[in-house]
């Protein structure tokens, strides 16, 4: 499936960006003020490590509803260490906490299927391929 995302630089701002995706318009993007930015919004960054934890909620709030466990919600927690990305190392720390669910097998396996989820397996186990080309416009 092919899906295409616009970004636009938004007037009077330093770096603010405004998103458009599939209709929703409200999205934004900033830089935070240590690094010159307005910090009116999350950053790329922000935007990144957020869809690894809500990838896994809903991957695992799927997994949960199919084998009709008590989960009544989850809590998701990512803490980054960004401190060594100039060096290629990226670190993420997922706490998550499955509501309603007391069984320690089941909070296990609801982890290790988080573990699966699209996003998790998109950063750690796939090839991701970035082409960018200018435009000139007409």
């Amino acid at each position: 499936m092919k899906k295409s995302i616009e970004i636009q630089s938004v007037r009077n701002h330093i770096f603010r960006q405004r998103v458009e995706l599939d209709g929703f318009e409200d999205l934004f993007v900033d830089v935070p003020v240590a690094y010159g930015g307005e910090g009116t919004a999350p950053d790329p960054h922000d935007y990144f490590d957020l869809s690894l934890g809500a990838c896994k909620a809903i991957t695992s709030m799927m997994y949960a509803r199919r084998k009709q466990w008590p989960l009544e919600g989850i809590s998701v927690k990512v803490h980054r260490d960004d401190s060594q990305e100039r060096r290629g190392t990226y670190r993420l720390d997922v706490e998550m906490t499955f509501h309603g669910i007391s069984d320690p097998e089941q909070v296990a396996r609801l982890e290790e299927i988080s573990d699966k989820c699209p996003i998790h397996r998109l950063m750690t186990a796939s090839t991701v391929e970035v082409s960018t080309r200018a435009v000139i416009p007409a």
